[in-house]
């Protein structure tokens, strides 16, 4: 039950732009519509291509599915922000945003875990990788990614919501867990507690098997044959890419969250706290769509196939 005495925060990064919001507005719903474009067509694609239902694909499928959620759980409220004249949010719905938004990231980093083991084991086991990793065990995988996220999270709010709040102003665009824990004027250390512990587990705890799988196949790497090194660059780059560039994201916002950034200038703070949650989920599908020669080229064959169905439909019209 969100607090009885709170019903609405105040988001106070916003700025006053005049008749510019509706340019923002129409980047920001352009950039939304990209991304769901993108995401809900590599999906697509790897649901009615059987050839595509191996483990790899699965994670990736997971990995977009992930990137639609989160971006849904930001750009509606975002959009709704922009036009607004007060930036007030409803207190439910800045919880179901806080839930959304950590549950991405948690899913996201956990994903990328596994994805670096099923790398890993292909470019390590080539001969053993189909029964060390079926379909099966990563479907089973992803189904657990998901379900520990939102346990998780569920217990984070639940220590929030039980809070006393003495005030609503949030110094940021969109609901942030820890900058409401600091509005409240009940003991937080619990919250705290669990604060850092969910962080040990949502970003150290996929660092282990990410940084034992890399090095593994590193090793490969530099005593193998050029195939193996040519295999590991194409398949391991976007993966490495996709989790530097979200590590950074998250890790400038944690930051700045936390730490006094007065003398960051406020443009720049507003476009580096959405950075993971608008690079991220614009750059996986390009990035994976190009460099994964198999998606790639399934991709390629349906375009061109949709492009010749469709001339040959206006051909017969016009006759």
């Amino acid at each position: 039950m969100v607090n009885s005495t709170l019903s609405y925060f105040l988001l106070s990064t916003y700025i006053h732009v005049g008749y510019l919001r509706y340019l923002c507005f129409m980047i920001t719903a352009m950039l939304y519509i990209v991304i769901v474009v993108a995401n809900t067509s590599l999906i697509v694609v790897i649901c009615v291509n059987r050839s595509l239902h191996e483990p790899m694909y699965l994670f990736l499928c997971s990995l977009f599915v992930n990137e639609l959620y989160g971006s849904t759980g930001l750009f509606p409220s975002l959009l709704v922000q922009i036009l607004s004249d007060i930036h007030t949010v409803f207190a439910p719905l800045c919880f179901l945003q806080i839930f959304c938004l950590f549950t991405y990231v948690n899913i996201q980093f956990c994903n990328l875990a596994v994805m670096s083991y099923d790398r890993y084991l292909a470019i390590c086991y080539p001969l053993q990788y189909n029964t060390r990793m079926t379909s099966n065990k990563a479907v089973i995988f992803i189904i657990l990614i998901w379900l520990y996220s939102f346990v998780k999270v569920l217990i984070t709010l639940s220590l929030n919501i039980r809070l006393t709040l003495c005030g609503n102003i949030i110094n940021s665009l969109y609901c942030n867990n820890y900058l409401v824990v600091k509005l409240a004027c009940s003991d937080t250390q619990v919250n705290n507690f669990y604060g850092y512990f969910g962080t040990v587990l949502t970003i150290f705890v996929p660092l282990f098997p990410i940084l034992f799988s890399y090095m593994r196949i590193l090793r490969v790497c530099f005593s193998g044959s050029k195939q193996t090194r040519q295999k590991a660059l194409s398949t391991c780059t976007p993966h490495l890419v996709s989790l530097l560039n979200f590590s950074f994201g998250c890790g400038f916002e944690m930051f700045q969250s936390r730490f006094d950034k007065s003398g960051v200038p406020s443009v720049l703070r507003i476009v580096l706290s959405l950075y993971f949650l608008i690079i991220q989920p614009l750059m996986n599908p390009v990035m994976y769509g190009l460099q994964m020669s198999k998606l790639r080229n399934i991709c390629k064959h349906m375009l061109r196939y949709k492009l010749l169905a469709g001339g040959r439909n206006n051909k017969s019209v016009s006759e």
